[in-house]
């Protein structure tokens, strides 16, 4: 306890936060007034193993159940350590941070076999844990909250407008959606256009459900899903969009990904692409998510994309920082996720809610205050190849509002 004791003196500015050790002796941190919370060890080793590698051990202490909470809950955890560290490691991790930076390229090689296994690693769980979650699109991404009002389903309805109206759609368009999910957006731009849709995904979940969910909307003539990574796509295409895909893509990529979107995309054609990334620059991606949820992910700073798209010969058209929408969408995940918690247990185990509780609060955190944004970054092959102003966007939108629920 010594170690973390130490450490926390010196870290707790704001709030206040507690300890009570396995032998039961209570320790208190406080600074001025804010978030409080009072946690629980249940064994001598684990305040050391923090101490040392917070990032990593906090979070598998929460979730094999060696860390509990007499106050506060995870949300209000993390919550106070970002108000106190403002996002940098603390302790001995700030030693560990230039071999996570020195280790990152490799740790994003994702050569197409890789990267099947990490998305089935996250994406082929059971399909009833995202229904219990998400909306009823089971859109797993930044929803678009256009007031204080909007529902989760309509914030995700106005996010499949929002980024139909970037396409600059035309009657009879051939589109490509790279990393599809379970088919919402692709649906929705077959409909709202009659426009030909191919769908890519490596989740064999989700392209099952996606081909189903084609047929049950009458679409399937001209939308199609399939289990393939983009790299294997051949073609043109009018339009191609990916959302919430580029993130898995791995920073050893980008070229790759550039130059095959330069390949697939029409003379014409306009692109769509829709990535978490970061505002503070380019960082390394925290180690629980590494190891628990996203293996070999990485919310990349649009300086790191920016170049890339230049050297594959592209036009950067467009880009819009969607900032607390995320955090939003997060929180929503998060109450709903609760709210469903015995279920969800009932379907894995007290553990796997516990990793999941910690993965989706300090998502949340790490957009409400650790400098985490999305980005929709629209791309062209030819300057021309979109009016010279914005305002066709926002003209569609409006045009459009009456598409909610296309894809359902």
């Amino acid at each position: 306890m010594f170690l973390l004791a130490r450490l926390l003196r010196h870290l707790i500015r704001i709030g206040r936060f507690s300890i009570v050790d396995h032998t039961g002796r209570r320790y208190d941190f406080s600074g001025t007034p804010g978030p409080a919370i009072t946690i629980a060890f249940t064994d001598a080793a684990v305040a050391r193993e923090i101490a040392i590698n917070p990032q990593l051990r906090l979070g598998e202490a929460y979730i094999n159940g060696r860390l509990n909470f007499i106050e506060g809950d995870i949300y209000t955890l993390l919550d106070l350590a970002a108000l106190n560290t403002q996002g940098n490691p603390v302790g001995f991790a700030r030693w560990l941070r230039p071999l996570e930076r020195l280790l990152k390229r490799w740790s994003q090689y994702n050569p197409a076999p890789r990267a099947r296994r990490n998305v089935a690693h996250h994406y082929d769980l059971s399909g009833e844990l995202y229904s219990l979650f998400l909306d009823s699109d089971r859109q797993y991404s930044c929803a678009y909250f256009t007031s204080g009002n909007d529902t989760l389903e309509v914030a995700q309805d106005n996010k499949k407008r929002h980024i139909a109206a970037k396409l600059n759609l035309r009657p009879g368009n051939k589109v490509l959606d790279i990393g599809c999910g379970w088919g919402g957006l692709g649906i929705y731009l077959a409909r709202v256009g009659e426009h030909r849709v191919l769908g890519v995904t490596l989740s064999e979940e989700q392209h099952k459900v996606a081909n189903d969910r084609a047929v049950q909307a009458g679409v399937s003539d001209r939308v199609s899903f399939e289990l393939r990574d983009y790299r294997h796509v051949t073609g043109a295409f009018d339009r191609i969009v990916s959302v919430g895909m580029f993130e898995h893509v791995g920073i050893r990529h980008y070229r790759e990904f550039f130059e095959k979107l330069n390949t697939l995309l029409a003379d014409d054609g306009v692109a769509l692409l829709h990535t978490i990334g970061r505002a503070d620059g380019p960082g390394v991606t925290n180690p629980f998510i590494d190891k628990y949820i996203f293996p070999g992910g990485y919310a990349p700073a649009l300086s790191e994309v920016v170049p890339e798209i230049e050297r594959a010969g592209l036009f950067l058209t467009d880009v819009e920082v969607l900032r607390l929408h995320y955090a939003d969408t997060l929180l929503e995940w998060r109450r709903r996720f609760a709210a469903s918690r015995d279920r969800v247990k009932a379907i894995y185990d007290e553990r796997f809610c516990r990793m999941w509780e910690f993965y989706l609060a300090g998502s949340e955190i790490a957009f409400r205050r650790q400098g985490h944004v999305v980005y929709q970054i629209q791309i062209t092959k030819r300057i021309d190849a979109l009016p010279l102003t914005r305002d066709y966007m926002v003209d569609w939108e409006r045009a459009n509002l009456a598409t909610a629920n296309l894809a359902v």
